[in-house]
């Protein structure tokens, strides 16, 4: 029997190149958004990035864009309050502020829920979530009150495991199991999974081909 929740297969040789032409040219940060009417104008394809405080999103963003020092990657969780925006050829690349810190104060916790809320549901140009999962550990429940979130919003979203060079196959197999039992409650999951390490570089062609697949 197939299992559910896959993992992706390796893109073909032409879809990998797009994927790096996609991200072989500048990329620049340009703005941190803290309110609705912050946010550049819809004027192009966007993907985001949501996941736990310390799940390695700056590493991965870095990674996938070749430049080491291009999202800030901070010690102390839950620290980036902004949605912040990236150009990549011609797509914004949209980096959330992590979730399931537990050191921000109950008001700024709420501030930024409610603006992810509205950025969730209301930005016509978002083309998929990709929703960040550490592989030492599986999906969590903070995880899938985010999933819950995109569910009611009607915006796909795609797992993607990282750090998986940090755990042994056995643990990282349990992790699997767990990370698709709490996506077989989600419709707007994505059906099929990345694996990435940002240290590695695994899985890091794959994710910029799918992205750079999307809306082809």
């Amino acid at each position: 029997m197939d299992l559910p929740f896959p993992l992706v297969e390796e893109p073909d040789a032409d879809a990998l190149e797009k994927g790096r032409l996609l991200f072989a040219g500048e990329t620049e940060f340009l703005k941190g958004v803290v309110a609705m009417n912050g946010l550049p104008y819809p004027d192009r394809m966007e993907v985001c990035f949501a996941g736990r405080s310390n799940v390695g999103k700056s590493s991965l963003i870095n990674a996938l864009t070749g430049r080491k020092g291009l999202a800030r990657a901070s010690n102390t969780p839950g620290r980036t309050q902004e949605i912040n925006f990236f150009t990549a050829g011609d797509i914004y690349v949209v980096d959330l502020p992590g979730y399931g810190f537990a050191n921000a104060p109950v008001a700024v916790v709420e501030k930024w829920q409610r603006l992810l809320k509205q950025y969730l549901s209301g930005r016509q140009t978002l083309r998929r979530v990709f929703v960040l999962i550490d592989a030492r550990h599986g999906a969590k429940a903070v995880d899938e009150e985010i999933m819950t979130l995109l569910d009611k919003s009607a915006v796909t979203f795609q797992v993607v495991m990282t750090k998986i060079d940090k755990v042994k196959k056995g643990a990282l197999d349990e992790a699997l199991a767990k990370t698709r039992k709490a996506l077989s409650k989600h419709p707007a999951a994505y059906p099929e999974l990345i694996m990435t390490s940002s240290e590695k570089g695994e899985g890091i062609p794959t994710l910029r081909a799918i992205i750079a697949g999307i809306d082809a």
